[in-house]
């Protein structure tokens, strides 16, 4: 746990409150080619500078204390007034070339702006913000490409009283990081459009809504599809008709496959209407035949899919009760018929598996252990992630690099979101609707909602080996529109998600879009 209580207040005079932080100096006393004292461990408890770095700002508010992640100690900042503080190590003489910083961190939250950042490196400066996480560490990285030899180091905090950070084990290394998707599910678009839904750029100017998603930097399109669905939407016509327009946009395209004619997920998993009834092995050519049949009219437009879910969340299988993972070999040969099927459109198509519960180690490392046990065939692991049900962010982190380096896969998120305000805009009360709901650290407001982006993207990007593919964002354009609502049977049916939405209540893209501009 944190003390929130510097070791030896004493050992420097406080500085005033706020100091406004300014260029660094060229060259620091510290000059080296390669970072010095990452880990903190050099001075032991109680330094108020620590070897190899040096602090301008608020000084006594940065400082070496006890409790370090990997060794005894690490760096933390923290005052009891408002406070401003950098803590940097000048490095020269380096080569030329990418470079990556990993960092450890904890955060209490609070502050106005709390980093890392490389800079002074030749080009642009690189940041990367600290998640709030007050107990368990996180990794975060940092890239850049250094073009003049040298760079800077710096751990910056512009904070209230009380607020406070500590990082540990910062390492340079040789390399590169980023995430490749940045994506958004839009599945509710088509319907929300017929039924008169509008949507506007931050500035108010009405315009598609998928030229406004991709002028933000989104780069994929996930689509759900449905067998036989009750209104029509979601179902093949709908998704080729759709992808044409994400193709249109240069995005690409994530087709997730729930095999039945309504919401598929955990708690529910029932056949298509059209399959009722059917033996098992009717059942694995359903699924061929299925994804074969939309897949394949894909291609045949022109618009091929990018990447394939077989199955949506499915922790307890698919296709109940055959496909149940009571019984492992059905479910294994169900989803492989999915995968073959991909495989006979376009070999070039990822093949992902997708679970809800991304915070859940022991339930992921469960489910996988048996696919692979069985036999099931997979290119990518997709997880849903919302942080309000499914772990600290630190349990994500845990749980995703688990899963990229037990069963040597991509990761992804295959669903996140997060609340930009909790009254609801229709008469359908929101899935996420208290304060005591929330995620501590990380308010229902348009600044709540994009730290919580940025911050799930920085821990994808963290995976090791490269094997964060990035974030899906759950159902971007989903707004109260009536006759938009949850059931599909049910034209009166509200939307429990619009606050969720990354269009606002005056259909204005929000500013949480900034997130698909992540690295």
């Amino acid at each position: 746990m944190f003390h929130p209580r510097r070791t030896l207040r004493a050992l420097l005079p406080a500085l005033a409150a706020g100091l406004a932080l300014t260029a660094l100096p060229a060259q620091s006393a510290h000059a080296a080619s390669t970072l010095t004292n990452g880990g903190f461990e050099a001075d032991g408890t109680g330094a108020a500078t620590p070897g190899g770095w040096s602090e301008y700002g608020a000084t006594a508010a940065s400082y070496v204390e006890s409790g370090g992640r990997g060794g005894g100690h690490r760096l933390s900042h923290w005052a009891s007034s408002a406070y401003k503080v950098e803590t940097y190590q000048y490095l020269s003489g380096l080569a030329n070339g990418a470079y990556r910083l990993t960092a450890w961190v904890r955060s209490g939250g609070g502050q106005n702006a709390a980093y890392i950042a490389l800079k002074n490196c030749g080009g642009a400066e690189q940041r990367t913000d600290l998640p709030v996480s007050a107990a368990g560490w996180i990794r975060i990285v940092v890239p850049v490409r250094v073009t003049n030899n040298q760079c800077t180091v710096s751990v910056t905090s512009d904070a209230n009283a009380g607020n406070w950070i500590n990082v540990d084990d910062l390492t340079l290394t040789q390399g590169t990081s980023g995430t490749a998707v940045k994506g958004a599910d839009i599945s509710s678009l088509a319907k929300s459009e017929a039924r008169g839904g509008a949507y506007r750029t931050g500035s108010g100017t009405k315009g598609d809504a998928l030229a406004i998603l991709r002028s933000s930097g989104m780069n994929y399109a996930r689509l759900k599809v449905w067998v036989d669905p009750a209104d029509g939407y979601n179902d093949k016509a709908h998704v080729l008709a759709m992808a044409q327009r994400i193709k249109a946009q240069g995005m690409k395209l994530l087709v997730d496959f729930h095999y039945s004619d309504t919401w598929a997920d955990p708690g529910a998993q029932s056949k298509p209407a059209p399959w009722a009834g059917h033996t098992y092995t009717q059942l694995k050519t359903d699924v061929y035949r299925h994804t074969y049949d939309v897949l394949s009219a894909l291609k045949a437009q022109g618009t091929t899919a990018d990447m394939v879910q077989v199955g949506n969340e499915i922790n307890g299988g698919m296709l109940w009760s055959e496909g149940s993972t009571e019984n492992w070999p059905q479910l294994a040969g169900l989803l492989n018929s999915g995968y073959d099927a991909v495989k006979a459109v376009d070999p070039a198509t990822s093949v992902a598996l997708h679970l809800a519960k991304g915070g859940d180690l022991a339930g992921t490392r469960w489910w996988f252990d048996n696919a692979v046990a069985n036999g099931v065939k997979f290119d990518a692991i997709g997880l849903s992630y919302y942080g309000y049900w499914h772990g600290t962010l630190y349990d994500f982190q845990t749980t995703l690099d688990d899963a990229a380096t037990r069963y040597g896969k991509p990761v992804f998120v295959a669903e996140t979101a997060y609340p930009f305000r909790l009254d609801s805009e229709d008469a359908h009360e929101n899935i996420i609707d208290l304060a005591g709901e929330l995620v501590p650290g990380y308010p229902a407001t348009p600044a709540g909602q994009t730290q919580w982006m940025k911050d799930v993207a920085s821990i994808v990007e963290a995976v090791p080996n490269g094997r964060g593919l990035g974030v899906f964002y759950w159902e971007a354009t989903w707004t109260a529109v009536p006759g938009n609502g949850w059931d599909p049977a049910d034209p009166s049916s509200g939307n429990g998600w619009e606050n969720q939405a990354l269009f606002g209540y005056d259909d204005r893209a929000l500013p949480a879009m900034s997130w698909f501009g992540h690295r």
